[in-house]
């Protein structure tokens, strides 16, 4: 018996890398798979493998930033299966330049795959599992640099922090209906972390992700949402933001008695080492 016998899961960029490694591992746990690619020939490769390893699963071809790829995938699931139990946001792309020398084209199609994608995809599934009564789950995929920054990233770092915003409100809009929402912040070998030594690959191998996939959707994690969880490498953790005790002025404020209490470590966190497992340091991916 699998985790999520009966359930069905749509998972967007699924033609190869995590997505497909996240849409092989629900189907082994007993899930239909709705295999989202905006290639053709990807996600039919998806499908069959899972096909031929005696799982279930479609192909959606489409793209998820747009209003109209959106409901596709919501149909995709209802056409074939009847209904959705899970959405997992995973579509992405790289466009890299430092600020000054990033062109207007870049910042926009980072943020119509990572950022108008969260919007395009999950109103369609959130509002069908709202009306249902039946619940759900909705993972969102959000990065290290979207929480640390990262050289030549802002696009990319901008759209993965907005994930964190995007999900830790839809968590507070699908509490009352049964929708869990999370984040998850892989750290995987993939096409978009190509340039990394063998070693590296060898320790992210992308399948070392889904188990904690596979936890976020389950009836494992009973019913905690709006969280963020890194994994990869074998590692899982979690990580949010957080507020210092801070510091309260009198009557009368001036810079310099901020200046003096950041000086007595009243306002700033200690520095301290990014409690990361790699000796390759953050990751963007």
């Amino acid at each position: 018996m699998g985790l999520i016998d009966g359930k069905v899961a749509i998972v967007t960029g699924s033609g190869a890398g995590l997505g497909q490694s996240y849409a092989q591992a629900l189907a082994r746990e007993g899930a239909s798979v709705v295999v989202n690619d905006f290639s053709p020939e990807a996600a039919e490769g998806t499908v069959r493998g899972i096909v031929d390893a005696g799982g279930k699963a479609v192909a959606n071809v489409a793209d998820v930033g747009s209003i109209e790829g959106g409901e596709s995938l919501l149909k995709s699931a209802l056409d074939a299966f009847g209904r959705v139990d899970i959405l997992v946001n995973n579509a992405g792309i790289l466009r890299d330049a430092s600020l000054v020398k990033m062109e207007e084209s870049q910042w926009d199609a980072v943020m119509h795959v990572h950022v108008k994608a969260l919007y395009a995809a999950t109103k369609p599934v959130f509002t069908w599992m709202k009306e249902n009564g039946s619940g759900g789950v909705i993972v969102n995929t959000t990065s290290t640099a979207g929480i640390r920054g990262n050289f030549g990233q802002s696009n990319y770092s901008a759209a993965k922090c907005g994930a964190i915003g995007f999900t830790n409100s839809l968590a507070i809009e699908g509490k009352k209906f049964g929708i869990r929402a999370w984040n998850i912040a892989p750290a995987a070998a993939t096409a978009l972390t190509a340039h990394m030594p063998d070693e590296y690959k060898k320790v992210f191998h992308i399948d070392r992700v889904a188990p904690t996939l596979l936890y976020m959707v389950s009836d494992l994690s009973g019913e905690q949402t709006g969280k963020t969880l890194m994994a990869g490498g074998g590692w899982v953790g979690e990580c949010r933001f957080e507020v210092t005790d801070g510091f309260v002025p009198g009557e009368d404020l001036s810079a310099h008695d901020i200046a003096k209490a950041a000086e007595e470590g009243q306002i700033f966190f200690p520095d301290r080492p990014a409690k990361w497992v790699t000796a390759y340091g953050p990751q963007s991916e």
